[in-house]
């Protein structure tokens, strides 16, 4: 039987040797070209059930702003969601675009300020309504567009003492080779690990989000996660070395998205 001493030690150990397998692999990492910063907007929103139906209606003056976007390269995505599981206080719905830069979403936001009438109607049903702006340095997707699709996102948040590195080592090392196969296989259409660009929240909060085209897609994600944890004890390890557990949360919703 082992001893409270010598878990701490096998623990401490699997950690140190996750964190020398990380540096390496993340020296390697650093020598890729590095991505452009992906900017989301996300506007979330809480509407009263009873005008569920009113608030889901396409808005031709924002349709039309938003393909405008894309089409001159603006934006290279955009979409909504609708909330799955809800709590008592939390929103349920929100909108969201993309772009390479801040300038990017800034604009695309006030053009659909300006886009009339038909843009604001709908907004004054909303209870309470807040916005976040993300950057992502660690993203893919398919182009296409999908409707009745899944999105989940993971919220972490690091530890005080976690390396200033650490996301960049998890993502490099764990997150994204898992979420790259599942978008090479279909499995997923997309995904991004995003921090707030503009801090509204915890400043060690981040967060794993992707979209699945199917129900069965959430399935073959969590089953290969699980894998990934049991094959690769080392990674598991220094990921919960560096995240806070206790402030860990997860979202699904129904997503209509498109991407250029």
């Amino acid at each position: 039987m082992i001893n409270a001493r010598q878990l701490i030690l096998s623990t401490l150990g699997a950690v140190l040797t996750a964190g020398t397998f990380f540096g390496a692999a993340g020296t390697q990492a650093a020598d890729a070209k590095e991505k452009p910063r992906l900017y989301t907007y996300e506007a979330f929103w809480s509407v009263p059930r009873a005008k569920w139906t009113d608030w889901e209606k396409d808005d031709p003056a924002s349709q039309k702003v938003l393909d405008r976007a894309l089409a001159s390269g603006a934006l290279v995505g955009y979409g909504a969601d609708t909330v799955i599981l809800h709590s008592e206080d939390g929103t349920t719905h929100d909108s969201w675009w993309s772009s390479l830069s801040i300038a990017g979403t800034l604009n695309v936001l006030d053009a659909l300020e300006k886009a009339g009438p038909s843009t604001a109607a709908p907004l004054s049903v909303a209870t309470k309504h807040h916005d976040s702006l993300w950057v992502s340095e660690h993203y893919n997707w398919h182009a296409g567009a999908w409707k009745g699709a899944y999105s989940y996102a993971s919220i972490y948040t690091l530890k005080a003492d976690a390396p200033d590195n650490a996301l960049d080592l998890l993502a490099d090392n764990v997150l994204v080779p898992l979420m790259e196969k599942m978008l090479a296989d279909g499995t997923i259409v997309e995904y991004e690990v995003d921090t707030q660009s503009v801090h509204s929240d915890d400043p060690n909060m981040f967060a794993l989000a992707y979209i699945s085209p199917t129900a069965e897609g959430l399935d073959k994600v969590n089953a290969a996660v699980r894998a990934t944890i049991k094959s690769s004890p080392l990674g598991g390890a220094a990921f919960g070395s560096f995240v806070d557990w206790s402030k860990h949360r997860d979202y699904l919703t129904r997503t209509s998205a498109t991407y250029k």
